[in-house]
């Protein structure tokens, strides 16, 4: 065997490795580039960046992970509380990390209350992360319409290495659910679709096969983090890239639509 044998085979040893979940995609980036840009958010949606290399991300997951398994969540449902931003990214990760299934959502208002409440209803979670600002907001409301209902509440941007216990690696199968995706309700009630580890990478494969994505795609773009096109596509596909996603949130999309083309020029 050759030099140019051994490193295909090599390369092909590597994706079969990386390939079967997004947990072993986060580590394998965080080793082999800690310090590429991951994700970049604007909060104002032009200048102000917020950003996240494959390091960091990786790191945050484990603290956030290590939380959800020393509150025996694994296997559990988990409420992703958040407005659009690095936090939800890192929330997301970190429940992959810990094998507790998202439930991506976005915080109450007068819109989205109904489609919130029947969320909850039919996933019955049993952990709330979110924000501490959010937290604050929510906490008090959630009890008086929940009945007291006993969710922890967890803000992730307050967890600190020193008060968070370790991470035992948890290594899910293709089977493993991820996340439950939920329909928009529109005409009913919120529906959840179960995805399993397995459905993400064979749909991340698809994703960049029809788009022909390479190495040098770079993803811009403003969909809720709830929604499954700001999920799957302009999250979690320029992870399976290994390429940068910069971010915006709809409001701000929609407050100046320019910004999202300026963001794309």
């Amino acid at each position: 065997m050759n030099v140019y044998e051994i490193d295909i085979m090599m390369k092909k040893q590597q994706s079969m490795r990386t390939d079967t979940s997004l947990v072993a995609l986060l580590q394998h980036r965080a080793e082999r580039m800690p310090d590429a840009c991951a994700y970049v958010f604007l909060v104002d949606g032009e200048h102000q960046e917020q950003a996240l290399t494959y390091r960091e991300l990786d790191a945050r997951a484990r603290l956030i992970a290590g939380w959800l398994q020393e509150h025996r969540q694994t296997g559990e449902r988990a409420l992703l509380l958040y407005p659009s931003g690095l936090d939800y990214i890192a929330a997301f990760f970190g429940c992959l990390y810990a094998g507790t299934v998202a439930v991506p959502v976005y915080p109450p208002s007068r819109h989205h209350r109904q489609r919130l409440a029947a969320i909850i209803q039919d996933a019955a979670p049993k952990v709330i992360l979110t924000t501490a600002e959010w937290h604050e907001k929510l906490h008090n409301d959630w009890q008086e319409n929940n009945g007291g209902n006993a969710c922890i509440w967890l803000s992730t941007d307050r967890i600190e290495h020193s008060e968070a216990p370790d991470w035992k690696p948890w290594v899910p199968t293709s089977d493993s659910l991820a996340f439950l995706q939920y329909t928009s309700g529109s005409t009913g009630n919120p529906k959840g679709v179960m995805v399993s580890h397995g459905n993400l990478m064979a749909n991340q494969r698809a994703i960049r096969a029809a788009f022909q994505h390479t190495d040098d795609t770079v993803v811009a773009g403003w969909l809720p983090f709830y929604h499954d096109m700001g999920l799957i596509g302009n999250i979690l596909q320029p992870l399976y890239l290994g390429t940068a996603a910069i971010l915006m949130s709809p409001m701000a999309f929609l407050e100046k639509p320019i910004r999202w083309l300026n963001t794309i020029s």
